[in-house]
């Protein structure tokens, strides 16, 4: 996990980012234990609040839950809504811009994609 003191987004976002990634990652599978509040609060030197404000994110989003007296787990499915989550709004963020900034610029759809053949290597 890596948090960035100075970065503009709040920690507690950061935080759900971290464990986000790493269950797309495969870091922590379904149904796998993520790292208690209290550990990451003391290997970060976060407030355990922050923490589990994070958690409070995922928790809201079922992807992760609460094992009373156990922990909090990753949900069934998780990685499956975390990917279509992060497409859509990879569509959103790139796709769109790109798109606008094509027109613009008259380039096609059939020029983008050998633009992205090109910068992938697979010309």
């Amino acid at each position: 996990m890596k948090i960035d003191f100075s970065s503009q987004v709040p920690i507690y976002h950061q935080i759900a980012q971290s464990i986000e990634n790493d269950i797309i990652k495969g870091i922590y599978e379904e149904e796998t234990q993520v790292p208690s509040t209290t550990e990451i609060s003391l290997n970060y030197k976060i407030n355990p609040a922050t923490v589990a404000k994070g958690y409070n994110l995922l928790v809201d989003d079922s992807i992760i839950y609460k094992k009373r007296g156990v922990g909090m787990f990753v949900a069934l499915g998780a990685k499956k809504t975390l990917t279509n989550k992060r497409k859509k709004d990879f569509s959103k963020t790139y796709v769109k811009k790109l798109l606008e900034e094509a027109d613009k610029l008259e380039i096609t759809v059939e020029e983008i994609i050998e633009m992205i053949k090109g910068a992938d290597g697979n010309e």
